[in-house]
């Protein structure tokens, strides 16, 4: 009577869709076996814990080039691939055709991220991935005589974020290619568009109804039982005169188009998922300012000091920055750094003095440490840009940077005293 009681309560919780949480929450979390993820104990190490021991804080890597190829990020992935002319997906779509473009492309998302690549980010006491999209993984929203994107991305989608549900991840999943392409030139849209076609209302009600969809679909597989967090749409263009109706219209009804799913489908409040557009910090304008409901609001901070003009490009700059800079300023809340990275500016990343190497290796491993001792301090954590690169790089590949020691294999242990005379 006692096993039947339990094992109807365990079936009970995997029909249950995601509660809203973040890291740190109490709530408990089962794999498809049945096995509480949340909090689970382990005699020799963490690595079977549901999130780090006493952090409560997101510790992540992005899931970059699995669903929108970066060509930059992979460039011999791109090459083998046949892409190695074009500039981006929809480009090599174009090329190719939709049927060779679509096998290539599957046999792309079934080898970049393995269930292996899940297990070794457990292993270095990692809690989170965010999954970058594209608008074209919902394949009836795109025009099939003038849009080009591979197909069949669901499944793959799914299939990962049931290795991440079942090692007990939590799953952020970020719209990173919008209709018509948020910015220009830039394949991290999925094309690189002569123009930004996104702020327009035609296009926010495509992108509106790829969030509903999503929502949805999140609800109705089990594999997508951890995804806690959408991101509605990424780096949006920095100029507020260009793009105030991205404030003014596609945030309230983004927002409202993901609840509207929720109510839909009977899910009570305390179920929903957090909505994330980026934070004020990112200079597109203040994301709250004509969102009337917060409720369950998170927001996305993304910090490249390579990109930003005010610090003095030396390595005291870079720690000192790293060290200081407080990521809450804006009072957008909770945020999480869903970006970043320990790269620098192009012109001198290859000179002598910032080169990887045994010379600058303490600079990174204490750079790394300044940024993610400061993130935690001030916001809920942190997703690195990314987990893999073929750029033989370790300033943008986690994964690299753990095997040349730079990062340490649990994020728990990077030292304390980085920022010591800073």
């Amino acid at each position: 009577m006692i096993f039947t009681t339990i094992l109807g309560l365990i079936l009970t919780l995997l029909a249950t869709p995601i509660s809203a949480w973040l890291p740190g929450e109490q709530r408990e979390i089962y794999a498809l076996d049945g096995k509480n993820l949340f909090n689970q104990t382990s005699a020799s190490n963490s690595t079977s814990k549901r999130w780090l021991p006493a952090s409560g804080k997101i510790r992540g890597v992005n899931l970059g080039s699995l669903f929108v190829l970066e060509p930059w990020l992979a460039q011999t992935e791109w090459n083998n691939m046949g892409c190695g002319p074009y500039a981006s997906e929809f480009d090599c779509v174009s090329a190719l055709g939709q049927g060779q473009a679509n096998a290539v492309f599957q046999n792309h998302w079934n080898s970049w991220i393995t269930q292996g690549d899940i297990t070794q980010m457990q292993s270095y006491g990692l809690n989170t991935i965010r999954i970058p999209v594209g608008y074209w993984m919902m394949e009836s929203l795109v025009y099939s005589d003038s849009e080009h994107f591979p197909q069949g991305g669901l499944a793959f989608l799914s299939r990962v974020c049931g290795w991440a549900s079942n090692a007990g991840f939590y799953i952020i999943i970020d719209l990173h290619g919008a209709p018509g392409a948020q910015v220009p030139r830039d394949a991290d849209t999925g094309q690189a568009a002569p123009s930004a076609g996104f702020y327009q209302d035609y296009q926010f009600d495509r992108a509106t109804t790829f969030l509903n969809w999503l929502r949805t679909t999140i609800h109705n597989d089990n594999n997508f039982r951890n995804v806690g967090m959408i991101g509605i749409v990424n780096e949006p263009i920095q100029d507020t005169k260009q793009i105030g109706n991205l404030r003014s219209s596609y945030y309230p009804n983004a927002y409202a188009a993901i609840r509207k799913a929720e109510s839909d489908l009977g899910i009570s409040s305390n179920n929903y998922v957090h909505v994330q557009p980026m934070n004020s910090l990112w200079l597109s304008g203040d994301p709250k300012q004509y969102l009337t409901n917060q409720y369950f609001m998170a927001y996305d901070d993304h910090r490249y000091l390579k990109r930003d003009p005010l610090v003095t490009v030396s390595q005291s700059a870079y720690m000192t920055d790293a060290c200081h800079d407080v990521r809450s300023r804006d009072g957008d809340t909770p945020t999480v750094v869903g970006e970043f990275s320990i790269s620098v500016p192009d012109d001198v990343q290859w000179t002598p003095a910032w080169a990887p190497g045994p010379s600058t290796q303490s600079f990174y491993t204490n750079f790394f440490a300044a940024l993610v001792q400061s993130f935690e301090r001030d916001t809920n954590g942190w997703v690195y840009w990314t987990w893999k690169s073929q750029l033989g790089d370790y300033r943008w590949s986690y994964q690299d940077a753990v095997a040349a020691g730079v990062i340490p294999t649990n994020p728990g242990n990077v030292n304390p005293a980085a920022c010591n005379g800073f």
